[in-house]
């Protein structure tokens, strides 16, 4: 297993160079916050999971990480993957290998000593339990049980643990670059008192994430954005600057008349 060799340097650095990527790729980056998120109670862990249906979820969970909260971002990521790209392991990244139940089992006791270990700042855990990237809208969702195995581990040091929905689609509007749309649920507090098992809680994630999809998808496909704020602006697509090359080439054909 790869573990976390967390360099907060190289965070820095890769907050820079990911806002780049974003300008680059993306006509804008918008999301969606619920006001009580950013106000959790710092000791008590959290996990965010969500779909995983883009190539960019590592960068994105590390930039709203940086603009939101003040936290130990972990994110775990298949082993394979993790192994072309260990960089991730300096921004709090963590391999898991399911082909390997030894070492998949060793993850989830990893996760949840990182999430249970003393920190000023609050400790989250990032993770898409489909454990491979899927198509957005593919339906039923079927999540592993890792997610529910690691809040299992952490009742035996905490008597609570917060469960975050966080969801991501991109659609191409009325722009040559497409947009990123982020959303987040509320916050859920599980207590240890409320265990009903790996089953009952991996079925409540997928079915938390399914109805958080849906209701992004429809805001998208109605043009209900006023709940999203743009937190990141790329460049001007093409048809843009031809638009305003047009304009100041019609003022200037005006004014020389």
């Amino acid at each position: 297993m790869l573990k976390v060799r967390r360099s907060w340097a190289y965070t820095r650095w890769f907050g820079w160079y990911s806002r780049r990527q974003f300008r680059r790729h993306f006509h804008s980056l918008r999301v969606q916050m619920p006001p009580e998120l950013p106000g959790m109670e710092t000791s008590i862990p959290v996990i965010f999971y969500g779909n995983h249906a883009y190539w960019w979820d590592g960068f994105w969970s590390q930039l709203c990480t940086e603009l939101y909260f003040r936290q130990n971002l972990y994110i775990i990521i298949e082993y394979a993957q993790l192994v072309k790209h260990q960089f991730f392991t300096r921004l709090g990244a963590f391999s898991i290998d399911r082909s390997n139940a030894r070492s998949a089992i060793g993850t989830l006791d990893y996760a949840a000593e990182c999430l249970t270990t003393s920190s000023a700042r609050q400790n989250a855990l990032w993770i898409f339990p489909q454990g491979r990237i899927e198509h957005v809208d593919k339906r039923p969702l079927v999540f592993f049980r890792g997610t529910a195995g690691i809040a299992q581990r952490v009742f035996k040091k905490r008597e609570s643990i917060y469960l975050v929905s966080v969801v991501s689609r991109i659609e191409y509007l009325e722009e040559q670059k497409p947009e990123l749309f982020l959303s987040f649920g509320s916050p859920e507090l599980l207590k240890k008192s409320d265990w009903n098992g790996l089953d009952a809680l991996t079925s409540f994630m997928q079915t938390a994430t399914e109805s958080h999809l849906d209701k992004v998808t429809q805001a998208v496909v109605e043009r209900r954005l006023d709940g999203f704020d743009v937190v990141i602006r790329g460049s001007e697509s093409i048809n843009r600057r031809v638009e305003a090359f047009r304009s100041l080439s019609g003022k200037a054909h005006r004014a020389g008349e």
